[in-house]
């Protein structure tokens, strides 16, 4: 099968950032027939300012209209889409990040809201990011049964914490979603290492879907660097700067005799991850 991530530098306007995620899809590069998975970045429809403008957007979910249109393209495209995430309204009046997944008829085969936020100090022009002031934290680990096999969703932040990395193997994940929008600070610092470790350590394939560069006249800035990882930690595509797609052809197989020939899930003597 074919996977593919869309490396986006979203703005503060829907209306762009979903014109230039159909145009993308309009020119993927694919085979006729052959399975579609496409994962979106962090933020995809809606980045650049401050958190709280995700409040703007955020109503119920089966009012969602970034949900819709997301949904819409999954099936106007015949994609598997990882629709990157989008602002859900929560019970306690902030936001769940939430990421859907979304079938080649654009029915929804799963989604996760991010389950760690960002509430850190960083050397950039932001200095401070708190997301815990506008997001309200996911509650589960999400393992989605896809046409392409049994796939795990993680966002941005997530990636820090290998934990959840390990329960989504133990769930069964074959492949990992990564959705983000690093800053550059932390990106160029951590962002391939970080990748590549939750790829080694589970033995699945991890797929890391970024934004990338300058967004609202500058006003925040990403790392980019989109990256599919294999299951061994082998790097098999990654952009370092601009949008566009990367891609790669995925075997599952080869991941199957991997884990027969190294188990190290059989081999860890340490207790499960459970999330609190």
């Amino acid at each position: 099968m074919q996977v593919s991530l869309l490396q986006c530098q979203s703005s503060r306007s829907v209306s762009d950032n979903l014109a230039f995620i159909e145009s993308q899809l309009s020119q993927l590069p694919r085979k006729v027939d052959e399975p579609q998975l496409v994962v979106l970045p962090e933020c995809c429809l809606l980045f650049g300012g401050q958190e709280s403008q995700q409040l703007q957007y955020a109503v119920d979910a089966k009012d969602s209209k970034l949900k819709h249109d997301l949904a819409k393209l999954a099936a106007l495209y015949r994609v598997v889409m990882v629709a990157g995430s989008i602002p859900i309204l929560a019970e306690d009046g902030r936001v769940y990040n939430r990421c859907y997944v979304f079938d080649a008829d654009g029915s929804i085969l799963g989604q996760y809201d991010k389950l760690h936020l960002f509430d850190v100090e960083v050397s950039d022009g932001t200095k401070q990011y708190r997301e815990s002031d506008a997001f309200c934290p996911g509650k589960q680990i999400v393992v989605v049964d896809t046409p392409m096999g049994k796939l795990g969703l993680a966002i941005c932040y997530d990636i820090r914490f290998p934990d959840l990395f390990r329960a989504l193997r133990e769930a069964g994940a074959e492949m990992i979603a990564v959705p983000a929008a690093f800053t550059k600070v932390t990106g160029e610092a951590h962002w391939q290492v970080l990748l590549q470790a939750r790829a080694i350590e589970t033995q699945c394939f991890v797929l890391g879907a970024a934004q990338w560069g300058q967004h609202n006249q500058g006003s925040r800035e990403t790392w980019g660097q989109s990256m599919i990882v294999g299951p061994w930690g082998n790097i098999l595509a990654q952009k370092a700067q601009g949008t566009g797609w990367i891609q790669a052809e995925i075997e599952l197989q080869s991941l199957q005799e991997l884990r027969a020939k190294m188990p190290v899930m059989t081999h860890n003597r340490f207790v499960s991850p459970k999330l609190k």
